[in-house]
């Protein structure tokens, strides 16, 4: 145990160190900081299993400050716990290049697991690392050898608790008895209007219990007996579990504690030293932090040293009585995939009837995850229509979390935040599926996994107006080119089955970034590749099919269906006398990572008759077809009809292909 005194000084200590960042900075939310400390505090010197001599200790707890506005609470202790996270870098707090950005973000600040900002995000990136938890204590854990076996802690807002998204996650989490979540809930009574009670009146603690969450109060956050307590029980209960402790935002401030003005705006000179005055903290200098304090937290890094080398000798035993699960456990958690594991993928046949890419993707899952066990994945109540089903293996239930199949339900914003949040867990790889017109749904997570570099794998069916009858509701028009927008996410829109083979192939050998397929409903031809060039050119983002004739007078460019298409189109021309080149077009990103050597052989610049032909908006495609180029897109809305008609009232016919092709040659 603590002495009291020396305990309320290490509380102090991260207080004020948040509050003279955020002042010296002029920018940020003391509010989160000054009046979660306490149980902060409790939580990392009693609980939190950890290293800040190795950050990346596959069995540490995780820790999730899912309101990451209050960043400085989180900076705070890692530097005071010993990560690499200086004093400067404290004082450099929201300033340009610096490891303290005005949110967290992973991959930048180490210590930081994931990447929090939009509210909710944090939360349900905890239900992704306990299943990802759940799943590897499963395949891999053995009795006497409990060689996965941590937490996933969160400190979480009003805010969060607003957002749907944790609605969702928490509902998925109660069903799936998580019980490795345990959340702090900030209960500060205050949003930035002002009181919840302008908006937020309901029992959250009866919300989360009707989830099946174990739920416990805290009349005063700044007991840190209590928090302990509180948190030691939720440990017991096999459930997740939502710690709500009443605070004060802000807390010390003189003038602003409990009111709207601590949250997000730096306290002022006058209030921070009335704060220090208050709860008795030196005025000068500013960035204190007393030498026993600082030992005391110290012990944390040291205790977190001596529990590694504890799991490494038990991982040692682990090895000698189970040699083969030590070796697959270890690669998988250092993200090495198997050797060759993508020589035996399947090759498709030449077939003019074809397949849906979808029906594709879903041969080449199986054929992955009988290779590469660490892959797992599902759909948003959609895994007949999305083909994501892994056969062979169960259901991921409360029962059977060594199940690779996961079901999220209709829970799109969920089930993307989890996979950020099993990506960012390490040890899989997982995947979803749902119709591309849901991905308006899962964009926020989508953006963070490329933000964060997460290798995410995002699968889209259904991904044009060849959706039919469902009508305009369910027909995306706008989505590729807003998808594409999206820094550092590859989109690829295969066009036939054998292009899919190797959108996997990228999407499985990309750990650094995300890739997201879009897949059609309806059948393709399967090209013939001893006529056309092999599919292998979609790793470059586009490439030449074949060209018709010597010297191509036109380019015909297509993505995904509309490229068997342009097949048929280009023959009618060259049969007219016309010389055709046709350019598969998957993926403008890695077309774009192309030199421009190659980018040229692609797309002649001497021919300026270009035609691009997709089912969706024009939006961006004049940088590839050029002034001289045209589109045969889709600048409107879809309708309910058969696909058959659809395609010849939105001009997606060989007819008007080739029409549109004489106009712009003159023909």
């Amino acid at each position: 145990m603590t002495d009291s005194k020396l305990q309320e000084r290490a509380i102090n200590a991260i207080r004020f160190l948040s509050a003279d960042a955020i002042q010296q900075a002029n920018s940020g939310h003391p509010g989160m900081p000054m009046g979660a400390a306490a149980m902060t505090y409790a939580l990392w010197t009693r609980h939190l299993r950890f290293n800040p001599s190795n950050p990346n200790w596959c069995d540490r707890d995780r820790f999730v400050l899912s309101g990451g506005h209050g960043s400085m609470l989180l900076y705070s202790l890692l530097h005071l716990t010993g990560y690499d996270v200086s004093m400067e870098d404290l004082k450099d707090f929201r300033q340009w290049g610096s490891k303290t950005p005005g949110h967290p973000e992973s991959n930048h600040t180490p210590g930081v697991e994931v990447t929090t900002g939009p509210l909710g995000q944090g939360f349900a990136n905890c239900v992704g690392f306990a299943m990802a938890e759940a799943h590897l204590a499963a395949i891999f854990n053995r009795p006497k050898h409990k060689i996965v076996d941590h937490h996933i802690y969160a400190i979480v807002t009003d805010g969060d608790l607003m957002e749907g998204l944790s609605s969702e996650a928490a509902s998925l989490a109660g069903h799936l008895r998580l019980g490795k979540i345990i959340m702090l809930y900030d209960d500060n009574l205050i949003s930035i209007d002002g009181s919840t009670n302008l908006t937020f009146s309901e029992d959250r603690g009866a919300r989360f219990e009707a989830f099946g969450w174990h739920v416990q109060h805290v009349k005063d956050g700044n007991d840190v007996d209590a928090v302990d307590k509180a948190i030691e029980n939720a440990k017991k209960d096999p459930r997740p579990s939502l710690i709500l402790c009443r605070t004060n935002i802000g807390f010390g401030m003189p003038n602003k504690q409990d009111t709207s003005k601590a949250h997000g705006e730096p306290p002022g000179e006058d209030e921070l030293e009335g704060a220090k005055k208050k709860l008795d903290w030196p005025l000068e200098p500013r960035f204190y932090v007393p030498d026993d304090v600082l030992d005391h937290f110290r012990q944390v890094r040291e205790i977190g040293e001596d529990r590694e080398k504890s799991w490494n000798s038990q991982f040692e035993e682990y090895e000698e009585k189970h040699p083969e699960l030590a070796s697959e456990f270890s690669r998988r958690i250092k993200g090495e995939l198997v050797p060759n594991w993508d020589e035996d993928l399947p090759v498709f046949p030449a077939d003019d009837k074809g397949m849906a890419t979808r029906a594709a993707s879903g041969k080449v899952i199986n054929a992955i995850a009988k290779i590469l066990p660490e892959m797992i994945g599902g759909s948003a109540d959609l895994t007949p229509s999305n083909k994501t089903w892994i056969d062979g293996s169960p259901s991921f239930q409360a029962d059977t979390p060594e199940g690779r199949n996961l079901h999220y339900g209709v829970r799109e914003h969920a089930m993307a935040a989890a996979v950020n949040g099993m990506v960012a867990h390490g040890g899989i790889i997982p995947y979803s599926a749902t119709f591309l017109m849901f991905s308006d749904y899962m964009r926020p997570s989508i953006r963070l996994s490329a933000l964060s570099q997460h290798g995410s794998i995002w699968v889209f069916t259904h991904d044009s107006i060849g959706v039919g009858e469902d009508g305009p509701t369910h027909q995306p028009v706008e989505h590729l080119a807003s998808l594409r927008a999206i820094p550092n996410l590859i989109v690829i829109r295969p066009g036939d089955a054998n292009e899919v083979v190797e959108a996997w192939k990228l999407a499985i050998n990309r750990r650094d970034g995300p890739t997201l397929m879009s897949l059609t409903r309806q059948n393709v031809p399967v090209l013939d590749r001893k006529k056309f060039n092999p599919a292998a050119g979609t790793a470059k983002g586009a490439y030449v099919l074949a060209d018709f004739g010597d010297k191509p007078e036109i380019i015909l460019i297509a993505s995904g269906s509309e490229v068997g298409l342009i097949v048929k189109a280009a023959e009618k021309l060259h049969a007219e006398g016309i010389n055709v080149r046709i350019v598969s077009f998957p993926s403008w990103k890695l077309f774009e990572a192309q030199s421009q050597e190659y980018q040229d052989s692609v797309l002649l610049p001497n021919v300026k008759a270009r035609l691009a032909v997709e089912m969706g908006v024009s939006q961006g495609w004049k940088r590839w077809v050029g002034d001289a180029g045209s589109c045969v897109c889709v600048n409107k809305f879809g309708a309910s009809a058969p696909a058959k008609v659809l395609f010849e009232k939105y001009g997606f016919t060989v007819e008007n292909v080739v029409e549109q092709a004489r106009k712009l040659i003159g023909r």
